[in-house]
């Protein structure tokens, strides 16, 4: 266990940077456990998820902005997706930017959708500056809150090992039947 910890610390940023390119949250959660555990520095941690948050999502607008040809192959699969992520941009237009980072599934699919529209480019970089932010203080400020019961469920789950399939599977389960009744055609 010593071992695997001494990796993370060493590693760490650079796997919460690589992680964090996609949205992804769970990085920002083990990066701030770490750190309380003090095997990271918290500030470090923020700075790189954040900035890793925001190129990651100007990464995928300038994509869709001027490489049409090469996305629209990706989003064959996640059309329903992306006509929910279109409908968000309609609706809320600005806000969306904001919503997007917090809503699993469509946080990708967002700024792609912006970058298919005529969004302006450069507000579309600013506001993706305070939604990062915003993000990363959320997340971290909430996994630091309850940093002491994740630790205590990490031990419990590794002297019961047959708690990670069954978590793994009623969440992925979760997941896709929560899209599966979002994305579909009300009749």
């Amino acid at each position: 266990m010593q071992d695997i910890l001494t990796s993370l610390s060493t590693y760490g940023y650079i796997a919460l940077f690589i992680y964090s390119l996609g949205g992804g949250f769970f990085g920002i959660v083990a990066a701030t456990t770490l750190s309380y555990l003090g095997k990271m520095d918290l500030t470090i941690s923020m700075i790189v998820a954040f900035f890793s948050n925001y190129i990651g999502d100007m990464a995928l607008f300038y994509m869709a902005r001027f490489n049409k040809e090469m996305i629209k192959p990706y989003m064959i699969n996640h059309r329903r997706k992306f006509a929910l992520s279109n409908l968000l941009v309609k609706k809320y237009g600005d806000f969306v930017v904001f919503l997007q980072k917090f809503i699993y599934g469509v946080k990708t699919l967002v700024p792609v959708a912006m970058g298919f529209s005529k969004y302006s480019f450069v507000k579309f970089g600013v506001l993706n500056i305070f939604a990062s932010a915003l993000f990363v203080v959320a997340f971290t400020a909430l996994s630091y809150a309850f940093s002491e019961p994740i630790i205590r469920v990490a031990t419990y789950v590794k002297s019961h090992p047959w708690i990670y399939p069954i978590v793994i599977v009623t969440i992925g389960g979760a997941i896709y039947i929560y899209f599966e009744k979002v994305t579909k055609k009300k009749s």
